[in-house]
């Protein structure tokens, strides 16, 4: 077979669904299908909307292989989605929307039999961000349609498992703070045991297994040839990882910055990690433990920014420094490094849309920089995802952790981690423009200020 070049990568993420043509020889995305991803409401709880997905991940193959022929498809979502399917591969009940807050219903009961950090790494997260609190909650709430259940699934495999007709899990989505794997062991955890789960759950495959060919009516639907490969996948911020693993130096770290902004140190400084603030132990595509931080950086952006302009001047971003106009955390409580702290801002009376935007950028970059800290990472830092286009967070990033970050090219850095998954080579891809830590000491006189405001609250 020659090599696979053009590869469909279906990006699932919180926010937005995309399906993207990745071109491997180039590491450049040169077709792109969006759409957002809303919560469906009816029903017996908040659910994943899988058939209106489902027309779309179709539809977009179907138009990009029209403009080049697609080689290849791979997968990635987020986390903390699972889903429970039958003998025939169709749901027995609707895929969870982790922000659903009745798995909190049963805490008490979850708490009492969920394994302890040191086994898995997993902090205990509220509302369904642990996925066995969902499919505990599932089983209790839902003991006749579980019974039905007969595998379960990580939730970029369910996309497999529907284009190709093959069941399968991946350690990526099982080691996002689910409390099913222990990344010691490389295996499942004693929740999945206890709760006599592990007959369900499908077989562990490594991400870049090729699963199998489109399903033969697929291929007439879409125009895809009947052997387009189907590649396992991965989870999303893993997938932002995975060019790194393959071709940098440690140490370094990477940043995944969606809804979530998910840090990741790779051969950082030993810490221990503390499970109150966020902190987790991800596993990376490779297989193996990888010291994490997270917090929902990408929701607090749009709660924050609504629909003002996202324009500032080089004024704005001086009035801001000199002022010390601080917002601090949290926007969104309930997980990250502050989870119970509530927002406030500090010395912001009178702030135009620009020097409010600088001070946005700024917040989030010093979380992000407070997750960096918390996970010991050290060397440069590359930003993946969003982010990776405002400037101002860049620069505060550097200012914050005095050390360089690089600002990646692509539009979606998840996109070209997963499309790498049908890849036999390693090579360095083009990053991006490094940007190193502000001379000017107002960057980090604000930066303290940050630190302290935040420590006299605590």
């Amino acid at each position: 077979m020659s090599a696979l070049r053009h590869i469909a990568v279906i990006d699932i993420g919180k926010t937005n669904a995309k399906v993207a043509l990745v071109d491997l020889a180039t590491s450049s995305e040169v077709a792109l299908r969006r759409m957002a991803n809303a919560v469906a409401t009816e029903g017996p709880y908040p659910h994943h909307d899988v058939e209106r997905l489902w027309a779309f991940i179709l539809a977009s193959l179907r138009d990009i292989n029209r403009e080049q022929h697609i080689d290849a498809i791979s997968i990635t979502t987020h986390g903390a989605t699972g889903v429970l399917v039958d003998s025939s591969g169709e749901l027995v009940l609707p895929v969870l929307d982790y922000e659903f807050d009745g798995p909190d219903r049963l805490a008490a009961d979850y708490d009492a039999i969920r394994p302890p950090f040191a086994e898995t790494g997993t902090p205990r997260l509220p509302l369904g961000l642990n996925l066995g609190a969902q499919f505990f909650w599932q089983q209790k709430r839902f003991p006749a349609e579980f019974e039905h259940a007969t595998t379960i699934l990580m939730y970029p495999q369910y996309w497999a498992l529907r284009l190709t007709g093959v069941a399968a899990n991946e350690v990526t989505s099982l080691g996002c703070h689910t409390d099913l794997w222990n990344p010691w062991t490389a295996d499942f955890s004693s929740l999945v045991d206890r709760l006599d789960w592990r007959g369900l759950m499908a077989p562990v495959r490594p991400a870049r297994d090729r699963l199998g060919p489109i399903l033969p009516a697929l291929a007439a639907r879409t125009g895809l040839d009947p052997q387009t490969l189907v590649f396992c996948g991965l989870h999303d911020s893993n997938a932002s990882l995975l060019p790194h693993l393959l071709s940098d130096a440690p140490p370094f770290s990477v940043v995944s910055t969606g809804t979530w902004v998910v840090s990741m140190a790779v051969g950082g400084r030993p810490v221990k990690l503390d499970p109150a603030r966020d902190t987790l132990v991800n596993v990376n595509a490779l297989g193996d433990p990888v010291p994490s931080a997270r917090f929902m950086g990408g929701r607090e952006f749009s709660v924050l920014t609504e629909s003002r302009p996202e324009t500032w001047g080089n004024d704005d971003v001086r009035a801001v420094l000199a002022r010390k106009t601080l917002l601090l955390p949290s926007t969104q409580q309930g997980s990250g490094p502050f989870p119970h702290e509530a927002a406030i801002w500090l010395d912001a009376d009178g702030m135009n849309n620009g020097q409010r935007f600088a001070a946005i950028s700024f917040y989030l970059a010093l979380m992000t920089a407070t997750c960096l800290e918390l996970i010991g990472a050290d060397g440069p830092t590359t930003v993946e995802g969003p982010f990776a286009r405002n400037q101002l967070f860049v620069g505060m990033l550097a200012a914050a952790t005095a050390r360089g970050v690089v600002a990646s090219e692509a539009a979606t850095g998840t996109s070209i981690g997963a499309a790498l998954l049908a890849s036999d080579q390693v090579t360095a891809r083009g990053k991006g423009e490094r940007t190193e830590p502000p001379t000017d000491p107002a960057w980090a006189d604000y930066t303290s200020a940050w630190r302290a405001a935040v420590e006299a609250r605590g």
